[in-house]
């Protein structure tokens, strides 16, 4: 276990006065560190706990990617958990992306400025270096000062924003193209998939083939007479589902293609059970924030994503 910042250092806060400090600091070494190389059932049950409590507190949402969590291998060390007692306080889960890791996590509302944001970040970072990612993204809720102030604290560079929105109840019906379809996707579909992601969110996408083939998420390809025009990727846990890398290609967009093949998507997501779909929309992608209130989406929440040094 990293050695604890002491509380006039901590980065979940203001600075406690120091008459405070030994106290606070008893209620710290309480807490135990857990390395999860797999999530017992246990474990879930203690995050989803977790998860309800802040966003009771909080509002919005916590980025947990639920599917990965219950599919996690056990071959390596993908989440810190923090524990007081039988009580889960903390957690702080590793999502990877090709060469990219992402941390997200969340701190029980009552367990605030403790430093446990803080140890379980310096926990994860020599984790990342064995992996040997190019790049580490933390994860935080716009929303969020003390998160905001970590990645600060922490050298993180804003390197792009996402809005989550929701859709709880059946899309809004709309004019339907009937030269318009969607597919599943194919390895033929990787080059054209990587050019429309890395035009619309400004990077290449690694392992993609891999994606295609995920058991719990599908790559599908927008098509007008035929030929590629878009593509978005659909996940599924339980009557849960996601939408996210929505893009129609640029000489294609105006033409109400991204609103009838997200609708389309979300008529099949609920007729197949999911009562819920989230869509994940990067902040400057103005067409889809423009569209999606027209299917009946609401917003949720805008999550900063912050590249963290290596050191």
């Amino acid at each position: 276990m990293p050695r604890p910042r002491r509380w006039g250092e901590d980065a979940d806060g203001p600075p406690i006065p120091a008459e405070e400090q030994r106290w606070s600091s008893v209620w710290f070494a309480v807490g135990v560190l857990e390395r999860a190389a797999g999530l017992s059932s246990r474990a879930l049950l203690a995050i989803a706990d977790l998860e309800r409590r802040v966003i009771e507190s909080d509002g919005g949402r916590v980025k947990l990617e639920w599917a990965t969590l219950r599919r996690r291998s056990g071959d390596c060390f993908e989440d810190l958990l923090w524990w007081e007692g039988d009580r889960l306080a903390g957690f702080l889960g590793f999502y990877v992306y090709g060469s990219t890791l992402e941390l997200a996590g969340m701190v029980a509302p009552d367990a605030r400025r403790r430093g446990i944001a803080t140890a379980l970040l310096d926990a994860a970072l020599p984790l990342y270096r064995e992996r040997s990612c190019r790049q580490v993204l933390l994860i935080v809720p716009r929303s969020s000062l003390a998160g905001q102030t970590l990645a600060v604290r922490r050298r993180g560079v804003l390197d792009h924003s996402e809005h989550t929105l929701r859709l709880s109840v059946a899309p809004t019906p709309g004019t339907r193209d009937p030269a318009l379809s969607l597919r599943p996707a194919s390895p033929a579909d990787v080059s054209f998939v990587s050019r429309l992601l890395e035009a619309g969110f400004g990077s290449p996408v690694d392992d993609l083939v891999g994606q295609f083939n995920s058991a719990h998420q599908r790559t599908l390809i927008i098509e007008r007479h035929g030929s590629a025009v878009g593509t978005l990727n659909v996940t599924r846990d339980g009557s849960d589902a996601g939408v996210y890398g929505f893009v129609v290609d640029p000489r294609w967009q105006g033409r109400g293609i991204g609103r009838d093949a997200l609708r389309r998507t979300c008529e099949e997501l609920r007729a197949d059970g999911a009562r819920r779909t989230r869509l994940g929309v990067a902040s400057e992608n103005d067409r889809a924030i423009a569209l999606s209130p027209s299917v009946g989406f609401k917003p949720i929440t805008t999550e900063d994503y912050s590249a963290l040094p290596a050191s």
